[in-house]
């Protein structure tokens, strides 16, 4: 009787654990909204949440790169330096060279992703480790930003790259409108298409994937190619916004990035990740900032915050993943 009772317990302890794999970000970002929204009620107005999303599309973007990184049991922490250099190239060609602000954006972002993808091949033809390639690399991109910017901002006047921003189209910002194209095109690169399985074969199982016939260094250049893609179209609306070219922005942006990812139930181990997943990661962040700026709490408060929700997030995982007896 006693194990017949204890073989239903743990029978309805995995459903728990399936539900909560499955849908437990969701919740967390629903709980979440109910409890700002009782704390302060000017959070669940429509200019608020737009607000909200406006701001995390930039993140998003780096998220979306960092997710495929980690994916690969891998992790790119030259995004935030790429999302400068970008800002600073724009600003020197479009302030300072005069040239047109389609071929300015192109040339920035082909940039930083090329640096993608000397990250990429770093790690997977030398066998190096992620962390300590997209952390030196990080310091030589910040390092050509502030060359390249001569250490000081750099203001961008034109009124056209501005509304890169500003623009809405059907009362809809158009960094959300570029956020929802990104999110789309990155679930189906994912989920849908040959280079998302065998990232997902990669960071499961690595040999098991050579031998299957997987090219590692193509899988992983790619990966790292299209951090360092997303992160220039992340720099260019981060640009815009701020209509100015500075070599210091972008600075903890990894970190958003990655928590947006463990909270999103991507694995640190590999092989295992979603976009819906990493975009509701995002929006918890955002609503993080966004709650306790509207509730008046101290910006140091959001970082402690920040962390205990990552290392909650990372504790739910183990537990619903744990493998029962």
């Amino acid at each position: 009787m006693a194990k017949e009772k204890e073989k239903i317990l743990g029978m309805d302890g995995d459903k728990f654990r399936m539900f909560m794999g499955k849908y437990g970000i969701g919740v967390i970002l629903v709980l979440m909204m109910v409890f700002i929204s009782f704390m302060e009620p000017s959070f669940r107005s429509a200019s608020n949440m737009i607000n909200v999303a406006t701001q995390v599309s930039i993140n998003a973007m780096i998220a979306y790169g960092m997710c495929l990184a980690i994916t690969t049991e891998g992790i790119d922490l030259s995004v935030g330096a790429q999302l400068a250099l970008v800002s600073c190239i724009l600003g020197q060609l479009i302030s300072n060279k005069g040239w047109s602000i389609p071929l300015a954006i192109l040339a920035a972002v082909l940039v930083s992703t090329l640096w993608g993808v000397i990250n990429g091949l770093l790690i997977s033809k030398f066998n190096m480790f992620p962390f300590v390639v997209t952390l030196s690399t990080q310091l030589i991109i910040r390092g050509l930003a502030q060359l390249i910017s001569g250490g000081q901002a750099i203001p961008i006047t034109d009124a056209a790259f501005k509304r890169i921003y500003s623009t809405k189209i059907a009362a809809v910002p158009f960094p959300i409108l570029v956020l929802i194209l990104v999110t789309v095109l990155m679930y189906l690169l994912l989920h849908w298409t040959k280079l998302g399985r065998y990232i997902f074969a990669v960071g499961d199982n690595m040999n098991a994937a050579i031998a299957s016939g997987v090219s590692v260094i193509k899988t992983k250049t790619a990966v790292y190619a299209i951090s360092g893609f997303l992160a220039g179209i992340a720099g260019v609306i981060f640009t815009a916004k701020t209509a100015s070219a500075q070599s210091n922005i972008g600075i903890g942006y990894e970190t958003d990035a990655v928590a947006a990812c463990v909270l999103g139930g991507t694995s640190f181990a590999g092989g295992v990740a979603t976009i819906p997943g990493v975009l509701m990661g995002i929006f918890i962040i955002g609503f993080i900032y966004n709650g306790m700026n509207l509730i008046g709490i101290d910006s140091y408060y959001q970082s402690m915050t920040k962390g205990a929700v990552i290392i909650g997030a990372v504790l739910l995982d183990m537990v619903m993943n744990k493998k029962t007896n």
